[in-house]
């Protein structure tokens, strides 16, 4: 069985370290990590008063996980900027006055979009993600003066759910 339609004789799925993540129409710079896609459809028993004593099921709520984004801290502050939409603690010491209150009603929530490449460049995944919010913030991780890593930051997005972009069609992939 053939399992790519333009490129037939490729044999290897996609990789899953060429991505980009995108929201307010533009790239988000350094993501090293991005957590699964995940549903979960609740399932739902019942039975007939009738029915011997087997019951029948089907389809009840559908979940969304959160997704997770992790990058190496930097200057670009656009993790933090989204996470203070939700709630902003300077905001919150400034008083009733302040005009930008605890949380960004009519901004906090975003869409994104999330691309696969392959090892070519191409483009051959993507993925819209609706009405995200910032659930979980971490703008540094525990500091260690014995270690040897990269500090990295990350956020957690609580989201109402996600679907594939069919406009997005597999390339054709080139020899060198």
């Amino acid at each position: 069985m053939v399992q790519f339609s333009v490129n037939t004789t490729r044999l290897d799925p996609y990789k899953n370290f060429k991505f980009r993540v995108k929201w307010d129409n533009k790239y988000v710079a350094g993501i090293s990590k991005v957590s699964a896609l995940r549903r979960t459809t609740e399932v739902v028993e019942h039975r007939d008063g009738g029915d011997h004593s087997s019951s029948r099921k089907s389809p009840g709520r559908t979940k969304y996980e959160p997704i997770t984004l992790e990058r190496g801290v930097t200057h670009d502050p656009e993790f933090e900027q989204w996470a203070n939409k939700v709630w902003n603690y300077a905001n919150a010491q400034a008083g009733p006055d302040q005009r930008d209150r605890e949380v960004a009603l009519a901004s906090f929530r975003k869409d994104l979009v999330i691309e696969v490449y392959n090892e070519a460049g191409q483009k051959v995944l993507a993925y819209q993600v609706f009405r995200c919010w910032v659930s979980e913030f971490q703008a540094l991780p525990d500091l260690d003066a014995n270690a040897n890593a990269i500090a990295i930051q990350h956020l957690k997005l609580e989201n109402e759910g996600w679907v594939r972009d069919l406009s997005v069609t597999e390339p054709t992939e080139q020899d060198s």
